[in-house]
């Protein structure tokens, strides 16, 4: 079952479109990657998800319903979470905090149990609990702007370039837990990435974007398989 799905999305900043005629699925509880080279359209396609364009013409549907006109604050309360590109974590909050924040808009008794679950899942943040998110690494940092996107309880979690700036090894470990996320409590994933053989070895299908329109899509296995897609596209 689809849980998103992008029908004919076009859109972009101001006059200019980034996005012509998208289609897009995301099936429930996998894991969706979308890849391509800088300025391909992959940032843009999230932000069309989350209603962050000026414009977007065609459709977006979450969990069968429309979502295309919706503000932002509605599609984060529908139930998507997004983590941008630079993380975007409160710097002169102490993790704690920021996470606290991640759950601002929840009214059950839970929080508590779930802050512990991200200390669990990312034992560093525990380490550093009281500690301000500016000062600390940026793999670190970006584990906190997961567990905190985490902390809304999303059906959808939408990932923009998760490894920008981090270290290979750092790196390796944050896609691992991604994938364990998946694998253990079945938390649909689309992922934004420039590694593409570290993404697609978490994904279950891949979707390739040149100049904001869609060149290749297929299972994860199939595209990293694929030399003639490796070598025109993906860069391994």
């Amino acid at each position: 079952m689809s849980l998103l799905e992008l029908r004919g999305v076009s859109g972009g900043y101001g006059q200019v479109n980034v996005l012509h005629s998208l289609d897009l699925e995301a099936q429930e509880g996998e894991v969706a990657v979308i890849l391509g080279a800088n300025g391909a359209g992959k940032t843009t396609t999230l932000r069309a998800i989350c209603g962050m364009l000026d414009k977007v013409d065609g459709e977006v549907f979450f969990d069968g319903s429309e979502i295309t006109k919706m503000s932002t604050q509605a599609i984060a309360r529908a139930g998507i979470a997004h983590v941008p590109q630079g993380r975007g974590t409160f710097g002169d909050l102490s993790v704690d905090e920021n996470l606290r924040l991640g759950a601002i808009s929840r009214s059950d008794g839970g929080v508590g149990a779930d802050l512990d679950r991200s200390y669990e899942m990312f034992p560093r943040l525990g380490e550093r609990r009281f500690q301000a998110a500016g000062s600390m690494s940026g793999g670190e940092q970006q584990m906190l702007a997961i567990a905190r996107a985490l902390m809304s309880r999303p059906r959808l979690l939408l990932l923009d370039e998760p490894s920008l700036g981090l270290a290979p090894l750092i790196t390796r470990d944050l896609f691992q837990q991604l994938g364990r996320i998946n694998a253990e409590e079945g938390l649909t994933m689309v992922v934004v990435e420039q590694n593409a053989s570290l993404a697609l070895d978490i994904a279950h299908h891949g979707f390739v974007l040149e100049t904001g329109t869609m060149v290749v899509t297929g299972s994860a296995e199939s595209l990293a398989a694929d030399e003639s897609v490796r070598n025109a596209y993906l860069g391994f």
